[in-house]
């Protein structure tokens, strides 16, 4: 027995613009919070040669050195990374020697970066995933030229740009809540696993198309609507157990993986979860829609 999607369209597009809506707000509300990668900064790695201390008992030692706001980020079972405001050389050195005489510790690595680097960062970072979701959309309009037919192949790059904006933009809205509360910040990692996300959504969103494109060829054009639905019905099963395969992964990562592994697995399991939905229940209904609005706008 076949399931019709497209029948609920309305209700997938609801829930796509409530999800839309609340990323949108929250990162007006909110904002990013960068890791010092994008807003520059200084990041120490200690490790600590008995107990490691409480987080906040080492802002408290280093609250003297006027540092701003300072984020203790533990990593194994002794070490931690001290990220604050960028230093001077001098001021590094009595930074170690200040938790070295209280803690008992010794520096991993240190690392500063200015201000103008870090937003440079931040400036070829969003040219990166701009220009990745461009190239992808117009490679599926290229790709998908042979089928321009009861929809325009350009149309199939659209459905899947949208989908792709919802894919990214739900880990960013859910990160900028969790930066102003839980101080989680925007790193290297993270901006990785967004150009992961994209590849992943992508690649799940072009096996439906392409199954589709198989159906238009074999059953004509008469039949849009119908040909979507078989296609969703014979893929969907494919996409799911891809993406719960990936998911125990990254949960087992999550949990398992350090500490600096978290931020990155959760953007991968937040943004796979929203690529499933957007490459099932989205791109391709949009089709349906738009087909059945160029009907009613001929007629």
């Amino acid at each position: 027995m076949n399931f019709n999607f497209t029948k609920y369209s309305i209700v997938y597009y609801i829930i796509f613009g409530f999800l839309v809506i609340a990323s949108i707000a929250s990162l007006f509300a909110y904002g990013l919070k960068f890791g010092i990668e994008f807003a520059g900064g200084s990041n120490m790695e200690v490790l600590f040669l008995e107990q490691r201390p409480s987080n906040e008992a080492i802002k408290t030692e280093l609250k003297d050195f006027n540092l701003g706001e300072i984020t203790v980020q533990p990593t194994g079972e002794k070490g931690a990374i001290l990220k604050f405001q960028g230093v001077d050389e001098a001021t590094h050195k009595k930074i170690l020697a200040k938790v070295n005489e209280t803690f008992k510790a010794s520096e991993d690595g240190f690392q500063y970066i200015g201000p103008s680097v870090g937003q440079e960062l931040r400036n070829k970072t969003a040219v990166s995933i701009v220009m990745a979701l461009l190239a992808i959309t117009i490679y599926i309009a290229f790709a998908f030229r042979k089928v321009s037919r009861p929809v325009s192949s350009w149309k199939y790059g659209v459905a899947s740009l949208i989908a792709l904006f919802h894919d990214i933009l739900i880990p960013l809205g859910i990160f900028a809540v969790l930066g102003h509360f839980y101080n989680v910040e925007i790193t290297i990692p993270i901006v990785a696993a967004l150009l992961t996300i994209l590849g992943f959504s992508v690649h799940d969103t072009i096996v439906i198309f392409d199954r589709i494109r198989e159906n238009i060829l074999r059953q004509g054009m008469a039949q849009f609507e119908d040909s979507v639905n078989k296609s969703l019905n014979q893929t969907v099963g494919r996409s799911i157990s891809t993406v719960l395969t990936v998911e125990f992964v990254m949960v087992a990562l999550y949990f398992f993986g350090g500490e600096t592994l978290k931020s990155f697995s959760l953007a991968l399991i937040i943004g796979i979860t929203s690529g499933a939905y957007s490459s099932i229940f989205i791109a391709s209904p949009l089709l349906v829609s738009w087909y059945k609005w160029s009907l009613k706008r001929s007629k």
